[in-house]
């Protein structure tokens, strides 16, 4: 009888009953499931059938023992008394992947080193020979996993995240992990799909990920096929012959596979994508995933997307558009959406269409009805796949994420009401009180203060601003609606503002999707004070008011150091930090955006503080192609550059998405700064991470915490900020 062992197999949050029910297909017997994996039983073989073919795993560990880990004499015991000679050679290296804290391990690091501690004591016993720890190529990597009073410890049979295919060494877009991308998949029903006949599309497909994963699964190809090792491979207990026969069968499923699909047919795969440039990262990773012939890709925009008579009947269109981080970036993604509803109903009647997304409120621009939608975490961003029936008794009017709506202000619980009554009162007496000392007319008020009340509110002088965010897990649909219309009808009284000075941008929620409102388009301007300048504002009309208040602390330093020098403000927005370099004595400035209505805005900010337009220029500009131009003679002391997170304009030439560019973005900008001027680069894209090149060519400086201002520091995620100077 083999030997039957318990494995712990870990994947992304979400998706453990998907990848139940496939351990169940390896001949695993999965007896518990986990937030973010599965507990199964089985045998070895049965293991490595897993590492080898699990579309959805992240690790496979194989399970040695759960040990007392409440004091440390028993945790250290519990790990020494365990037979590590099975596993590893005296002479051998070893890593430790630890993760999880009790009142006993405060941190990951104490109890990496407490289990290195008990494994190196028990393979020296009274020996000078001792194993070695290596992180970079251990024989094996020990899993350990706190939690409350026990500590589960195992081998490692992954090595790296079985998410790592091997074919996707460059990134496009967003990319969606490949775990992620078979989950989405499975989800919308591919397998099923392909095996009546069907075909794929991806028509924003990035470097390709969904549609090399939906090959990968048409053609019966083992995900781990073409990875280099596994962490098996100089453990102890290693099966060779075991694993060379699931070698050979996976080989041979794919050669089959190729040359007749899994049920007979070889589907017809593409993408298509408006960035050329992802497109050919795209071809990359198919050939590096051997699907070259299989799988066809090319540079198209999903406006201009058609197809050719040799598509099925019947098929499956699943697509993860770019979904804005600020709410003005998904007016513009709005757009998107609706092409895409366009294209699929033009082209692809009987289709399915999938469609994941961080923004589900965009799902109404696609003009059609979603049937089915599930829950998913893409990162740290919740995300919502969305599925569609393309058919004529489906389609509806496309709306946009802004369309109007009502709440009604009512109380359904009292003391709950009071609970937010109490916060906003406090937060007047604290935040009020410093904002008037500051001679702050505009600030944040509240923002999520408590996870009963997801709303940013924001004064802007006697009027306020109240923004809902999405709910907590915790909270469903119905309460949070109870609730903003308990905090709408308690905020008046609260904060001493009348009703009608009170806008409120709500989340609608129908059908598993939601969307943030836009109240009317009432052509509602009125002027605020911010550092003695006057700024025009508008609570309605549009999904941002024409203020960031968050950046506050940065034009303030703007307006400090403008004096006597030329500044540049890129993608400026409404002018708001041209305005202020203006007040702090700059003696000229070009603003550019390539948004008419925030020109003309920006204008109408600079004439209302009376700048010299000769001197003080606005241009409707696209920024990506103003910086590739070459430099001319002009050249600027201070140059603020705050881009959107994505933008794909259909004035814009080509896409930009802020992680990938903003590196050559930032370099145009240098060549155009003075000896010693200073950039100043701001992102709100709260997962940015600044090119670490950059730091080699320039002196690099983050001053995101001096850029936050007390009404702010509750939420220090709300941007970054970088000055970027020339070299001495």
């Amino acid at each position: 009888m083999p030997v039957h062992h318990e494995f712990f197999v870990t994947c992304p949050r979400g998706i453990d009953n998907l990848l139940n029910d496939e351990l169940a297909g390896f001949g695993l017997e999965p007896f518990r499931n986990a937030p973010a994996g599965v507990w199964a039983r089985g045998t070895l073989e049965q293991g490595y059938r897993a590492c080898l073919w699990s579309r959805l795993a992240n690790r496979v560990i194989l399970h040695l023992a759960t040990v007392d880990a409440r004091t440390d004499e028993s945790f250290y015991q519990g790990i020494y008394e365990l037979p590590w000679a099975e596993h590893l050679a005296v002479t051998g290296k070893f890593r430790v992947n630890f993760s999880g804290e009790n009142e006993l391990v405060r941190n990951t690091q104490w109890g990496a080193q407490r289990v290195k501690d008990a494994v190196v004591d028990r393979l020296r016993g009274q020996g000078t020979v001792r194993p070695s720890v290596d992180a970079k190529d251990p024989d094996i990597t020990i899993s350990a996993r706190v939690h409350r009073g026990q500590l589960d410890i195992g081998i490692d049979l992954s090595g790296s995240s079985l998410h790592i295919r091997g074919y996707r060494t460059e990134k496009g877009i967003a990319p969606v992990r490949e775990n992620l991308a078979a989950a989405l998949l499975l989800r919308a029903g591919w397998p099923d799909i392909a095996a009546q006949g069907g075909d794929f599309i991806d028509p924003m497909c990035g470097s390709g990920t969904l549609v090399i994963e939906a090959a990968l699964m048409a053609l019966d190809l083992a995900p781990g096929r073409l990875r280099q090792s596994f962490g098996f491979e100089r453990w102890l207990g290693h099966q060779s012959d075991t694993w060379l026969e699931l070698r050979q069968e996976a080989e041979r499923r794919a050669w089959e596979g190729k040359e007749k699909g899994l049920n007979g047919r070889v589907p017809r795969l593409a993408g298509y994508d408006a960035d050329s440039r992802v497109v050919a990262t795209a071809w990359r990773n198919i050939a590096r995933a051997g699907l070259e012939g299989i799988v066809h890709v090319e540079s198209r925009a999903v406006e201009a997307f058609e197809i050719d008579g040799g598509w099925a009947a019947s098929g499956l269109v699943l697509t993860n558009p770019p979904y804005g981080e600020r709410m003005s970036d998904r007016t513009e993604l709005g757009v998107v959406y609706q092409a895409l509803g366009e294209a699929v109903k033009a082209h692809l009647q009987n289709w399915r269409l999938a469609v994941f997304t961080g923004a589900p409120e965009l799902g109404k621009s696609i003009g059609l009805r979603s049937h089915r939608q599930y829950n998913f975490i893409n990162g740290k961003i919740p995300a919502q796949l969305l599925l569609f029936e393309v058919q004529p008794e489906n389609e509806m009017t496309p709306r946009a994420p802004t369309e109007p709506g009502q709440v009604n202000a009512r109380i359904s619980n009292p003391e709950r009401a009071q609970m937010l009554v109490n916060r906003l009162r406090k937060n007047m007496k604290t935040l009020g009180q410093w904002a008037r000392k500051q001679n702050i007319e505009c600030y944040r008020l509240y923002d999520a203060d408590m996870p009963e009340f997801a709303l940013a509110i924001d004064v802007y002088g006697d009027r306020v601003h109240v923004q809902e965010y999405a709910a907590p897990k915790t909270v469903d649909e119905k309460s949070a609606r109870e609730r903003l219309q308990e905090a709408l009808a308690v905020i008046p009284d609260a904060i001493g503002v009348p009703v009608e000075r009170i806008v409120c941008k709500q989340r609608l929620r129908q059908s598993g999707t939601s969307q943030y409102e836009k109240q009317d388009a009432s052509g509602e301007f009125f002027t605020v004070d911010e550092l003695g300048s006057r700024l025009k504002v508008n609570l309605r009309d549009y999904l941002d008011t024409g203020l960031f208040l968050d950046h506050r602390p940065v034009r303030r330093w703007i307006k400090e150091n403008a004096g006597k020098r030329r500044f540049l403000n890129l993608f400026c927005y409404t002018g708001a930090a041209t305005v202020q370099a203006v007040a702090g004595g700059a003696s000229r400035s070009l603003s550019l955006d390539m948004s008419h209505t925030y020109v003309k805005w920006a204008q109408e900010n600079l004439a209302l503080n009376k700048a010299d337009p000769a001197y003080h220029v606005v241009e409707q500009a696209d920024c990506l192609a103003w910086l590739a131009r070459k430099p001319d003679d002009q050249r600027f002391d201070l140059i603020f550059m705050d881009p959107p997170t994505f933008s794909n304009s259909a004035r814009m030439e080509g896409v930009l998405d802020i992680q990938r560019d903003h590196g050559r973005l930032i370099r145009q900008a240098m060549a155009r700064l003075t000896t010693d001027g200073v950039l100043i680069f701001s992102t709100n894209y709260r997962r940015f991470k600044l090119d670490e090149a950059l730091s080699e060519a320039f002196d690099v400086s983050n001053v995101s915490a001096s850029t936050l201002d007390k009404d702010f520091q509750r939420n220090p995620r709300i941007h970054q900020c970088w000055h970027i100077q020339h070299p001495a």
